[in-house]
């Protein structure tokens, strides 16, 4: 079984890596946990969205900035939220 061409253990440990930037990246303070979480999920919320666009990706490079951006857009939406 596979993510977007990398397997389910690359898929978590791509996607722990690209919530850890993307939390340095936003000054966020969260835990390993919520960062693949966010990774994960960033990644397959964008992948939705560029879907919904005609574009799509596979392998683990395009995974990881995939990955990356859409934790970032995870992590300003839950500030803007809070606020």
């Amino acid at each position: 079984m596979s993510v977007n061409g990398v397997g389910i253990l690359a898929a978590i440990i791509i996607g722990g890596l690209a919530g850890w930037l993307a939390e340095k990246f936003m000054s966020s303070e969260m835990g390993l946990l919520m960062n693949i979480v966010l990774g994960i999920i960033g990644a397959v919320v964008l992948n939705f969205i560029l879907a919904a666009f005609g574009m799509a990706y596979a392998g683990w490079l395009a995974y990881l900035i995939i990955g990356f951006i859409g934790a970032c857009l995870l992590i300003a939406a839950g500030r803007a939220v809070r606020r």
